[in-house]
């Protein structure tokens, strides 16, 4: 089964959740929710296993869970599909 890794910088509590851009080969992702309890890194996985069309189960933070730079990993999807479901370029 295809499984992939992204870096990912969380902005939380933020005005709306989105996918912002990828900056030096960092995701950049925008949620609502604050950096409490863990419901920003869900919000996090929620939005992206989303735009990936992947389970949520599928997609999980496996560095940096409280921190603001992250990696995560998406089960079932390889890299380039998964850049292209996001809507990045072919080239980072």
């Amino acid at each position: 089964m295809a499984g992939c890794e992204i870096a990912v910088r969380l902005q939380p509590r933020a005005r709306a959740n989105e996918i912002v851009q990828e900056r030096d080969g960092v995701l950049v992702v925008r949620v609502t929710a604050p950096p409490v309890e863990g419901r920003a890194n869900d919000a996090l996985c929620r939005l992206l296993a989303k735009r990936a069309r992947v389970g949520v189960r599928s997609v999980s933070i496996v560095r940096g869970a409280g921190a603001r730079e992250k990696v995560v990993r998406f089960e079932g999807i390889d890299l380039e599909g998964l850049r292209r479901a996001l809507g990045l370029s072919g080239s980072g």
